[in-house]
């Protein structure tokens, strides 16, 4: 994930939440490094990835061996892809190495769950998630070797979320081959997929609205019952029919999960043969939402 500059005007509301945010979060991050995925030889993807296994083979501090790869990391990504990793991501990878290594200083490498590698890849995931969620929150990034995975795509034209797979999953294999433990690659590829599914709610949030397109003879009924009954709006779409080029009306609205249960139950009773495509709304900013201002001065 890439940001470009942002500029914020210093000691506002906004930019103090900003760093909060990178400073919290690269403490959470640190956390699931030392408290979860180190002390079982799990292999994270990134530079922490490397980090942990260099750990391992020779004893170094799995801090300052990410600084040491994200700091030229860096430079080469402000010379291949340009200014996109300003002084927040600079700040962000910093400060999570120095609570790394400082945490790992006072802890030590012992798992706060002693003999359950599974439940701390899991909470290792969610903390590595959380963490990773809230500096991009603050449009920071978190470096490494997602910059990889960016210049490769700039000259590949492949799609960036499969690029910085295929990167994890290297370094993931590279830690089978160092640890020779079959166990290490598949706790790595859940503590993955956890970590993406919660940046993804951290940036994203829950959301359990649905958005609905709906084909049906009594469009007008449907349309007064999502104003009048469900308090809702929606637009109209021209459509026609591929079948026999019929013009159609398009429903299209958005509704909570319960406001979909009535709707399909009335939608049944008046018209069963009406079509409806139904998928979850990840995100809704608008009149009777929350507004797009709301989330940008975030």
């Amino acid at each position: 994930m890439a940001f470009f500059l942002v500029k914020e005007k210093p000691f506002t509301r906004k930019w103090f939440i900003s760093y909060s945010l990178i400073i919290l979060g690269a403490f959470i991050l640190a956390t699931s490094f030392v408290l979860f995925i180190t002390p079982y030889k799990i292999v994270p993807g990134g530079v922490y990835g490397i980090s942990i296994v260099m750990h391992y083979l020779f004893g170094t501090p799995i801090g300052l061996v990410a600084l040491c790869f994200d700091i030229p990391l860096t430079i080469l990504g402000i010379k291949f892809l340009g200014p996109r990793f300003g002084f927040k991501t600079v700040l962000g990878f910093s400060l999570t190495a120095v609570f790394t290594d400082t945490l790992t200083f006072f802890w030590g490498f012992s798992p706060l769950v002693e003999g359950d590698a599974l439940l701390s890849s899991v909470f290792g995931g969610v903390l590595a998630g959380l963490g990773l969620g809230l500096i991009f929150k603050s449009k920071a990034t978190s470096g490494g070797s997602d910059i990889i995975a960016m210049i490769l795509a700039k000259h590949t034209r492949l799609p960036l979320g499969l690029l910085m797979i295929y990167v994890d999953s290297v370094i993931v294999l590279v830690g089978l081959l160092v640890f020779q433990d079959w166990k290490i690659p598949l706790y790595s590829w859940i503590v993955i997929y956890i970590t993406g599914k919660v940046i993804h709610v951290v940036l994203e949030g829950v959301s359990y609205d649905k958005s609905l397109f709906i084909i049906s003879d009594k469009h007008e009924e449907i349309r007064e019952k999502i104003i009048n009954n469900l308090d809702r709006g929606g637009t109209y779409i021209d459509g026609k029919g591929l079948y026999n080029l019929a013009e159609r009306k398009i429903i299209f609205t958005v509704v909570s999960r319960r406001e979909l249960s009535l709707l399909e139950e009335y939608i049944h009773e008046i018209d069963p043969k009406a079509f409806l495509t139904v998928t979850d709304a990840t995100e809704i900013l608008g009149e009777g939402f929350k507004s797009l201002k709301e989330k940008v001065d975030k």
